[in-house]
């Protein structure tokens, strides 16, 4: 990285670009001389519609809606650092699901009972959960459960949870039109990148630098 600001730096000497450089936000000096550098040296060309739905066409089955899942629990509280408090919370949670898997229609009066979420006021329900909505180890273990009542507990930071999940949602396929913005700013972001890494071997060639990292200065 270092190699690369060096390289970067001669370049913009070598142009008298300094004084043109007027930071921007908090900026320094420097880091204004670069983007100059770069907006001056590499104009990069928008991504046309064509481009944008050739890769919309060769990657279909990465664009869909987001994976979702319908959930209700029971929380049994405790501690992360609570080991004897954890370990009844467990067992409770082993007990309820006993109790559910021979009479499922008692779910709600269980959360009224046990719970201590906030969502006992709501039966236990959380809604539709998307991946980033929640405590990251209770979203790994959830999306991975079929639908219906788990037949183990989730731990959590939180505790024990006693989950049913109520529906899976695998994601639907978007519509070019849905998602062309977010294709143009990845194939943008993918040229200037390419464009970057071109004029870095082209400034190192022409400096006798040799054997480092072409990566974004950025």
């Amino acid at each position: 990285a270092l190699a690369v600001r060096i390289l970067l730096l001669k370049e913009i000497d070598r142009l008298a670009i300094t004084p043109q450089a007027v930071p921007v936000d908090a900026e320094t000096q420097e880091e204004a001389a670069i983007r100059v550098l770069l907006e001056r040296e590499l104009p990069i060309p928008e991504t046309d519609e064509s481009a944008c739905r050739h890769y919309y066409e060769n990657n279909r089955q990465r664009l869909h809606s987001p994976a979702r899942v319908l959930v209700r629990h029971i929380l049994l509280a405790a501690a992360p650092d609570d080991v004897a408090g954890r370990l009844k919370a467990r067992d409770r949670a082993e007990q309820l699901i006993a109790e559910l898997q021979e009479f499922p229609e008692r779910f709600t009066e269980m959360v009224m009972r046990f719970s201590e979420c906030p969502s006992k006021d709501q039966g236990g329900e959380l809604g539709w959960i998307s991946h980033g909505q929640t405590t990251p180890e209770f979203e790994r273990q959830v999306f991975m459960l079929r639908e219906g009542l788990a037949g183990l507990s989730v731990e959590s930071r939180w505790g024990y949870h006693v989950v049913d999940v109520q529906r899976h949602d695998r994601g639907q396929p978007l519509a070019f039109e849905d998602c062309a913005g977010r294709i143009a700013r990845y194939l943008d972001l993918q040229s200037r990148q390419n464009a970057i890494q071109n004029y870095l071997q082209m400034l190192s060639a022409h400096y006798g630098v040799h054997g480092i990292d072409m990566a974004s200065p950025e």
